[in-house]
Order: structure tokens, then sequence, then C-alpha cells
């Protein structure tokens, strides 16, 4: 484990924000070693758009993420914090021109940032639950350009997020996404993940819960593995679509650009949970900033598969056994 006096930064530059913790590893009262969060900053930056409306980073938002990310170093620094890691996500996959953005990061934070697969996103973002909450569970993480879902040995991700939904359908979706829906989760990928304990993570999770808990400020006792069932989800879904898109975005959680993607990001939760079969999940504040200050896990070892003979030779091998046996 890292030197538990060390305080530790992280950063994930998603489609839709860019997030900064700075956290510290603690023994708690089972003498186990977790992680807690000292600062959290969240700056929407929208990579995404750019992304969806002309397949690159365009220079103004590489300007942008600059400043936001030139303002994470000052901070980290002036707490004398170290940045462990720097993680890049959808945007930056589909990125026509990473390499110019990689570049400007490099600059602003003076640390190599990575571009990671959706597989290693949905299983640091499962580590990071874990950690929390235990084995045995599924971590969904709904973005702003995908979705990961894990269970610790599988991870997928889906290119699907509340941004890419806003850009392709709008703040409310129509009758159209019924038909969506089904085309984009044909043949059900989520099987292998369905009837297990779920833990919602990301912004929409933490929107969703500060909506249904009406509180206007970030409480993470309140919101970390709030538990919430299908039925809550509907009414807080029609209670968000009801509103006026000024009312919306006086709602709590839905500020800094959060109110335009949200209804978005939870019809597409909703999908998902019924293809689950989960009638309640919890949410988690936890997810891939906090997975990526974990040193990694020891790989398990994989069993072996028995080999199957062919038919003719599987028939000579318990012949041989019989007469061994019959010798006997």
């Amino acid at each position: 484990m890292p030197d538990p006096k060390q305080l530790s930064a992280s950063i994930d530059i998603g489609s839709h924000s860019t997030i900064l913790l700075i956290a510290e590893f603690e023994t708690d009262a089972k003498g186990k070693t977790v992680l807690k969060p000292r600062i959290q900053k969240v700056e929407v930056c929208r990579l995404g758009e750019d992304i969806y409306d002309m397949g690159n980073i365009t220079d103004a938002r590489i300007e942008e993420l600059s400043k936001i990310l030139s303002n994470f170093r000052m901070t980290v620094h002036a707490l004398g914090a170290e940045i462990k890691s720097c993680a890049m996500t959808e945007a930056m996959r589909k990125a026509k021109n990473p390499e110019k953005v990689i570049e400007a990061v490099k600059k602003a934070l003076w640390v190599v940032p990575k571009i990671i697969t959706g597989e290693e996103e949905a299983k640091l973002t499962y580590r990071a639950v874990e950690e929390w909450h235990g084995e045995g569970i599924v971590t969904l993480d709904i973005g702003g350009g995908s979705t990961e879902i894990s269970d610790g040995d599988d991870g997928i991700s889906i290119p699907v997020g509340a941004l890419y939904l806003f850009k392709k359908m709008g703040a409310i979706p129509g009758p159209e996404y019924k038909k969506w829906e089904k085309e984009t989760l044909k043949g059900n990928p989520l099987r292998p993940f369905a009837h297990k304990p779920l833990y919602l993570v990301g912004g929409t999770g933490t929107a969703l819960a500060m909506v249904f808990l009406n509180t206007p400020i970030f409480d993470f006792n309140a919101i970390e593995g709030l538990e919430m069932n299908m039925d809550a989800l509907e009414k807080t879904i029609t209670r968000i679509s009801n509103q006026s898109k000024e009312l919306r975005e006086a709602m709590p959680g839905l500020e800094n650009g959060r109110s335009d993607v949200i209804i978005c990001g939870l019809f597409w939760f909703r999908s998902l949970l019924e293809r689950l079969h989960i009638e309640s999940f919890r949410v988690s504040t936890a997810g891939l900033r906090f997975g990526l200050l974990y040193p990694p896990k020891p790989e398990k070892p994989k069993a072996e598969k028995p080999k199957r003979l062919p038919p003719w030779l599987q028939k000579k091998k318990d012949a041989e056994k019989q007469k061994e046996e019959s010798e006997e």
C-alpha cells in the first residue's frame, strides 16, 4: 500500500466532466487500509460534444481543458500532494487528434496522461466501489460518452452515455428511443451481470441521489450507499421531466450543464436495469478516479479447462482405464 501520510491525486478526463481527487490512505477500525477523499473538484468541459459534432477536439476546447487542469495542478501542489495518475476515457478513445490533446494535458499538468480502454475503465471503477462495499457486486458507471459495467472478473464498455444520448435525441428522448434501445442492446450483452447487487456510479448517480434526497449540497454520508428502487427512479424521472429547462437547472445536483443530459442518462439507466432484471440498486460516489489510486490487485489464477479429447481417443482411454481396474 502507498504511504498513508502522503496525499495522492488522480484526474479523470471524461466526455462530460473533468474530475480531480485528492485523497489519502487510512486504516479503519477493522485494520483495513482504505482511501479517504479529502478534496474533489468537478469541472464541466464536454470534450464529447466536439467528438459528436466534428470528430476531433477543437482548439477552443483544448484551451478550456488546459485552464481547468492548470488550476487542478496548482491545487495539488499547494497541498503538497502528488498527481499519481491521469486517465482519459471515451472522448479521447474516439478523438481523431489525441496527440494534440495529450500534449496540452502534459503541459498543463506536468504529468503524462493515459488513454485507457473501456474494459480498463470498468475494472478500475469496480475496484473503487469494491474497496468500500465488498465483493459480489456489479458496478454500473454511466458517463457522458460511455457506460461501463463490471463484476470484478469481467467488464464491458458500451459507447453510450448521457451526453451521447443528449446529442442524439435532445434533452428528453421521444418515441424513437425504444427502437434505438432495442437495437443497441440486441442480444443483451448485460446478461452475465444480471440478478446481482448493483451500484450506480458516476455523475448520473450522484445527480439522481441529490434530486431524490432534495439536497442542494453534496452530502457524502447521505449519498454513499443510498438505496433506491425502480419506483423511486420512475418518480424522479417524471419529476425532472415535468420541469421547464430553467427550473431543471435550479434543481439539486443539476448545475453546470448536468440538467441538459440527466434525463437521457436516467432513461438509459432504466433500460439497463430492465435488462439486468434488477428492482433496487445503490448509489456510490466512488469511481474511476479512486480506482486509479489503488495498487493493482494480484491476478487470480485461472482454472485450466480440461481438454476435450476426440471421441475415438476418449473411447480408447476409457477402455485402458477399465482394463487397469479389472487387473487390480
